[in-house]
């Protein structure tokens, strides 16, 4: 783990389990992660809304009415929106999709399950996603949800992570590989 993501970590964890406490004694678990969703998809299709939210140059007041309005908009939970008020109020915005992050891993261990980071040249449709989930799971003995990015860069093949582990089958890997093996030989 890079020193920069352990700092947003070490941010986030306070945070998301604050947010868990809550969802989980007003058993909401399930919408509050829904809510998230919504969120972490708004930073994901907009490379502008992602730059806003780490931008140090934006002021808090200014984000947090900015913010105000997107969380109005996006029809989220009360639980939800007031989470992502005051992150912005606290100048934290810039650790929300670590946030995120982190409130999945724990709702995910409170249902026993373990998460995977799935990411693939192009999108999976949904019988290679209900494969991968359940070779994870024959592999791993636990129920896998699987968290799906697309890197177009990767040119074929996957590369799922479980925690620490690293499974890449991914086509830039293996040409990679090749390449530093032709070095060697000439």
């Amino acid at each position: 783990m890079s020193a920069t993501s352990s700092v947003l970590a070490t941010i986030a964890r306070p945070y998301a389990h604050a947010l868990f406490d809550l969802a989980t004694e007003a058993k909401k678990v399930s919408a509050v992660e829904s809510d998230l969703d919504v969120i972490e998809k708004l930073v994901g299709e907009s490379d502008d809304f992602s730059s806003f939210l780490r931008s140090p140059l934006i002021a808090t007041d200014v984000k947090g009415a900015a913010i105000d309005a997107i969380v109005s908009k996006a029809g989220l939970g009360d639980m939800v929106a007031n989470f992502v008020r005051l992150v912005a109020r606290n100048g934290r915005l810039f650790v929300l999709p670590t946030m995120i992050s982190a409130f999945r891993d724990l709702a995910a261990k409170a249902r026993d399950e373990l998460r995977a980071e799935v990411t693939s040249a192009s999108p999976l449709n949904k019988t290679q996603l209900s494969n991968l989930a359940k070779t994870l799971k024959s592999r791993l003995g636990k129920t896998v949800t699987l968290d799906t990015h697309v890197d177009p860069t990767l040119i074929g093949g996957l590369v799922v992570k479980v925690g620490s582990q690293m499974i890449d089958s991914s086509l830039k890997t293996k040409l990679g590989a090749m390449r530093i093996a032709m070095k060697e030989v000439s």
